[in-house]
Formats: C-alpha cells, sequence, structure tokens
C-alpha cells in the first residue's frame, strides 16, 4: 500500500513497491522510463526477474525482511535486460507486514540520459537518411520494373519468369521504401474524442476480412468506457498493425482477443515532463508463439523484426504514434500468450484538444 500517493509519484528515481512474494506491485514514472515498461505490465512480475542486481537483490530482500530495517547496497551493477549495467544504489525499506519499497539511485544517470538523447539524434539522422535514400531509389526501380514488363511480353519459359521475379521483387522494395518514407513523414495528429470500441471494431471487421481471415477474434470490451482524446485514423492504423503482427507471428490461425479497460491509477510523462493521465487501456492478446527473449528490449526500436523479410517498422511506427498521442505502449510475451497493451488518455472538457460545443 502507498501511503501517499502524491509524494510517490513525484519521486525523480525509479521505485517500485514489491509484495511479500517479491512481486511488483506498483511502480512510478521513473522506473517506467527505466524499463521501458508500464507499470501495468510489470505488475505481478517477481522484481529479481525484472532487476539484475550485483551481489543478488533476493538475498539482499530477505535479509532486509529478516531485519526489519532499511538495507542499502552501495554501487552496485544493476542490468536491466540487455543494456550495458548501471552503477547505482539499491536502497531497500520494509513497509509493513512483507510489503517493501525498492528505491534506486543511478550514479550514472545523467550520462546515460545523455547518451540516449545521443542514441535518439542518431536515429533520427538514420532515419532522415533513409528517407532520402528510399526517395531517390523509388524512380530507378520503376525502370527497373517497367523495363523487365516489357522483356516479358516477348519471352517465353524460364526467361519469362526471370522477369517476373524480378518484377516482383521490385515491387516488394518499393513497398519497403514506401515504409520508410511514411515513418518519417508521419503528420502531427489530430486529437478528439474517439469512442475506442468504434475503432477497434473497424479494425476487427477489416483484419477478419483480409490478413486475419483465419484468426479467431474475441472481444472483451467493457461498455462503460469513456472517449479516448486520440487521432482516430492513427489509432486504426496502430490497432492494424498490432492485428497484423499477431497473425502474421502464429501463421495466420490464431485466436486473438481485443480487450478494453479502465484504469484511472496509471500515468505518463510527456517529453517536456509534464504528467498526463491514461487510463483507457488497449489490449491485443494472441496465443503465439511469442517474441523471442532476445528481441524484447528493443521491439519498438527501427529496423528490428524477428521474421525473415520483415521490416522491422510495423512496431516502431506504432510506438511513435501511440507517444504522438500522448499515450503508452508497453508488451508482455511469453510462448503462447503475447499482450500489447496501449494506454490512452480520456478525453474531457478541460483539454485544449477537445471542442467544447462537442466537434
Amino acid at each position: 500500500m502507498i501511503a501517499e500517493p502524491s509524494i510517490w509519484s513525484a519521486l525523480p528515481l525509479p521505485a517500485f513497491v514489491i509484495d511479500g512474494g517479491d512481486e511488483v506491485v506498483a511502480a512510478n514514472g521513473p522506473a517506467e522510463s527505466l524499463l521501458n515498461r508500464s507499470a501495468r505490465s510489470l505488475a505481478g512480475w517477481n522484481v529479481t526477474s525484472i532487476l539484475h542486481v550485483e551481489g543478488g537483490l533476493g538475498a539482499a530482500i530477505s535479509r532486509a525482511r529478516r531485519d526489519g530495517g532499511p538495507l542499502t547496497i552501495r554501487s552496485a551493477a544493476l542490468r536491466v535486460g540487455h543494456a550495458p549495467p548501471l552503477r547505482c544504489d539499491v536502497h531497500l525499506g520494509p513497509m509493513g507486514g512483507t510489503g517493501m519499497m525498492i528505491l534506486l539511485a543511478p550514479q550514472d544517470l545523467p550520462d546515460r540520459l545523455d547518451r540516449a538523447r545521443s542514441s535518439r539524434g542518431a536515429a533520427r539522422s538514420a532515419i532522415g537518411m533513409a528517407e532520402m535514400l528510399a526517395h531517390e531509389i523509388k524512380n530507378p526501380l520503376a525502370g527497373i520494373a517497367g523495363a523487365a514488363q516489357l522483356l516479358d511480353m516477348s519471352l517465353a519459359g524460364e526467361d519469362a519468369e526471370l522477369t517476373r521475379l524480378i518484377v516482383a521483387e521490385t515491387r516488394r522494395v518499393v513497398k519497403l521504401l514506401d515504409q520508410v518514407e511514411q515513418f518519417g513523414n508521419l503528420r502531427s495528429p489530430d486529437r478528439r474524442p474517439v469512442n475506442l470500441h468504434d475503432v477497434l471494431e473497424r479494425a476487427r471487421r477489416s483484419a477478419a476480412l483480409g490478413f486475419a481471415a483465419d484468426a479467431t477474434f474475441v472481444e472483451s470490451y467493457d461498455p462503460s468506457l469513456p472517449e479516448a482524446l486520440v487521432d482516430p485514423d492513427q489509432l486504426l492504423q496502430v490497432v492494424l498493425n498490432l492485428l497484423k503482427n499477431a497473425a502474421e507471428a502464429a501463421g495466420g490461425a490464431v485466436r486473438i482477443e481485443v480487450r478494453t479497460q479502465y484504469d484511472a491509477s496509471l500515468r505518463m510523462r510527456r517529453a517536456d515532463g509534464s504528467p498526463v493521465a491514461v487510463p483507457l487501456h488497449v489490449e491485443i492478446i494472441d496465443d503465439g508463439p511469442g517474441v523471442p527473449d532476445d528481441l524484447l528490449p528493443n521491439v519498438f526500436a527501427p529496423f528490428v523484426s524477428g521474421r525473415e523479410n520483415g521490416t522491422g517498422l510495423g512496431l516502431a511506427l506504432v510506438a511513435k504514434i501511440v507517444a504522438e498521442n500522448d499515450g503508452l505502449i508497453g508488451l508482455e510475451s511469453r510462448p503462447g500468450r503475447t499482450v500489447f497493451r496501449i494506454s490512452l488518455p480520456q478525453a474531457d472538457g478541460d483539454h485544449p484538444a477537445v471542442n467544447r460545443e462537442g466537434g
């Protein structure tokens, strides 16, 4: 139990609350940023499987419980996922009963943030270069495809098959380049009050008639869900991408559950540091093989893909759209159950983006 929610949300350092089984009960905003996961997706996980502390976090927790007082691990190496180790002080504080708070005080956090900003700048430069190359490459590709089609008209047998292969591969490359351009040229969101269930049903019907024709869909909607403040077209694109990802990962014959729910406790921080509540949750759940462990830490990064011939831009585009709509996206995955969870802000009359006259 967190005694003072306002103090908890204002803590500038990553903090977790665990129960007697060492499972995460709560995680604050800096903890979400450190792990690149939402508090909701962290809930129920054993903290020792998330935070790997030099010397063993589990042993330190047991000692703090046994002694009944606070414990600090000084200058320990902390590993999170596949990221380089982070040197930090780990503070453990019993909270009554068997509950405990874990506070992380990274010693090189400013350097880590600077490196992260540099990495984002490098990523933007790489994407800009890719956009420019995409634009320049598409014109000669069109000429190659046209020449191959002309040759196909005068050839037969294996030679004609080769020209058709050239045309097919050229079109595939052009499609990839279109995705690169789309990723870089995403327009600013036109956010307004939106019924999430209307968008989800549009996406489900479109998927069921196309790429997910062999999938079994299950809808678990909260009928009392209020409207979200999002760009409906961009949200539709996000949901379609996630449904396609689920269908392709399982080879088509997959069970996909689309679930909505309300949780007023979840908040995130915008790029400028200001907090925003994201109480509306959409979950896309499939029973496919899951995301490989080595891809999980970077699954939303550009050009990361676990599929042969995958562009690695689909989930990166999803994360970009969700972030620009002041939302949060998280992922839980294991064989047989993969959950993509989108958390979005609620539309209300006090938000400047909402037309108060109902438009």
